[in-house]
């Protein structure tokens, strides 16, 4: 069995849906086929942020940016380490595949106000955040579909939704009016939505579901259960693939890759990652095992950054075996995260690319996040609520330890620093200065903190009992594959094009290169690039 499309896209989550919309925009034909029963990939998995600066929601807010500052936030966080065509493709055309997109009546946008640039401090960095997310969206219009969409963390018990932007004010239900304020909104939309009976999705979850819902309306089709098996290749030119059971589906214009990375395989993790990354502790989405990766490899494409991922500390729910990531959780003001003797190593609220770095290079793995009862009275913890009790199994699995004084947990956990630690640590809390790790200087740091305190990411750790919890090497995927161009053209070492091959996401190496500019710097780009794969396959 065969058909023949002008572009087979292999993926479904952000970057191989934004390139479907561009294909059906441009009058081409094209097939998305998805591995898995569940679409969306780890797009649909993650907060849903998009970072791409001077897109029409930005400038509604009067957030625009000259390109050239933009480009150089880029090249400093990048470091020669990404091609300058690549970041002026990015630049130039991220904000015309917003425009595009904009056509559809389902792709609606609200600004991230206040989530800082990841490196606000450096040249062309914005504490404001250049930031975006889909606005909610009732799941129930998806109909059939709507139960083969990958699910995220977002949903809360009883179908409560929260926004990115809701997020860090309910963070503080215990301290702010504003918090106690979102607390209300929450039961409300609790109450509403049992009421009017929807299905609301937020984050990544609400991104794939109105771009599935502009992909219905132009016609494109979304197959699941459908592998890749094989690349066809025919007088040097990639002309379609072998999937499924042995269906070839013929591409006109190309075929575009956008499998996501190999967060899941634990083969190549082991071959690529830096020691102490290499445990598959991924969040990524379950069918990220490689695929796009070794299918460009077989027609001889370089790679790039394997040895790097979106890191991101995590903790292993030791019932679920789920990967519970450490975002707002490191801006908790009373905890410190240490290593194996109790010492600090790194600023705790740094963003976790950067975190998971230090903590590699020091050798810190695993490391332990420290915090007294106080602040578990005031702040949410992973998924148990301010004052609510850590889960037993916790204990059991030795993921967690708790202990009436310090200098007790030290003893359980065998840290000889770790009490000078939190004395050295509080010292420095009450005057509201980190002089070691400069703790809350950023803007990044505080956009979680608690803005009641003189440095909303510093108080004392001085109220028993105390509590110790592991934290593990994750990652949101990995960051290295496959060497693109500006226009998303897989690429052999000697810089040639493997003719017909496209890549995009985490299938091709990160224009980000070892860094990240911010929330959504991993989707933000997998859309511009499926983009620009299109529009270069047009012409062809």
């Amino acid at each position: 069995m065969s058909s023949e499309v002008d572009l087979l896209i292999v993926g479904s989550g952000g970057g191989g849906l934004a390139a479907a919309l561009t294909a059906a925009d441009l009058g081409l034909s094209a097939v998305v086929i998805e591995k898995t029963d569940l679409f969306g990939g780890s797009t649909a998995l993650s907060g849903g942020a998009v970072w791409i600066p001077n897109n029409p929601t930005l400038l509604k807010k009067k957030q625009g940016n000259p390109p050239a500052e933009v480009l150089e936030y880029l090249r400093v966080l990048t470091d020669g380490k990404v091609p300058d065509a690549r970041l002026e493709a990015y630049v130039e055309h991220g904000p015309r595949l917003m425009q595009m997109l904009a056509k559809s009546k389902w792709m609606r946008f609200s600004w991230c106000k206040g989530y800082s640039d990841y490196h606000p401090e450096k040249p062309g960095g914005k504490p404001l955040g250049r930031s975006i997310e889909a606005k909610p969206v009732n799941t129930k219009i998806l109909g059939a579909e709507e139960s083969h969409q990958q699910k995220n963390a977002m949903e809360g018990p009883l179908g409560l939704w929260i926004t990115i932007a809701d997020f860090p004010h309910l963070n503080m239900i215990k301290r702010t009016t504003k918090g106690k304020l979102m607390g209300l909104v929450a039961g409300w939309r609790v109450a509403s939505n049992s009421v009017r009976k929807r299905h609301m999705a937020t984050g990544g979850r609400a991104l794939i579901a109105r771009m599935r819902l502009a992909m219905r309306d132009a016609g494109v089709p979304l197959r699941l259960n459908t592998p890749l098996r094989e690349l066809v290749v025919e007088d040097g030119r990639v002309v379609g693939a072998v999937v499924g059971d042995g269906e070839v589906i013929r591409a006109r214009k190309g075929v575009l890759l956008a499998t996501g990375g190999f967060d899941h395989d634990l083969a190549m993790r082991k071959e690529h990652l830096p020691e102490g990354g290499q445990d598959d502790i991924s969040a990524g989405a379950p069918g990220n095992t490689g695929d796009g990766i070794r299918a460009g490899m077989s027609l001889g494409a370089d790679v790039d950054l394997l040895d790097d991922a979106w890191w991101m500390p995590s903790v292993v729910d030791p019932r679920s075996k789920e990967v519970l990531v450490l975002v707002a959780e490191r801006a908790i003001p009373g905890q410190v995260i240490v290593n194996a003797r109790g010492e600090r190593f790194t600023n705790e609220s740094s963003p976790y690319v950067n975190f998971v770095h230090d903590q590699i290079e020091g050798g810190h793995v695993p490391c332990w996040f420290v915090l007294d009862q106080k602040a578990r009275d005031r702040y949410p913890f992973l998924r148990a609520l301010p004052g609510r009790r850590l889960s037993k199994a916790w204990y059991e699995a030795g993921i967690a330890t708790q202990a009436d004084t310090l200098g007790e947990l030290a003893e359980k956990m065998s840290m000889p620093s770790l009490v000078d630690t939190v004395e050295r640590w509080n010292t420095m809390a009450r005057k509201g200065v980190d002089e070691d790790f400069h703790r809350g200087e950023s803007a990044y740091d505080r956009y979680y903190g608690d803005p009641t305190l003189k440095n909303p990411v510093m108080d004392t750790i001085d109220q028993g009992p105390f509590y110790a919890v592991r934290i593990e090497v994750g990652d949101l995927g990995t960051k290295g594959g496959l060497v693109t161009d500006e226009n998303s053209r897989v690429l052999r070492p000697d810089g040639t094009w493997v003719e017909g091959l496209y890549a995009t996401g985490n299938t091709s190496a990160s224009v980000m290169g070892n860094e990240y500019a911010g929330a959504g710097a991993t989707i933000g780009p997998a859309m511009v690039f499926g983009y620009l794969a299109v529009q270069d396959a047009a012409k062809r």
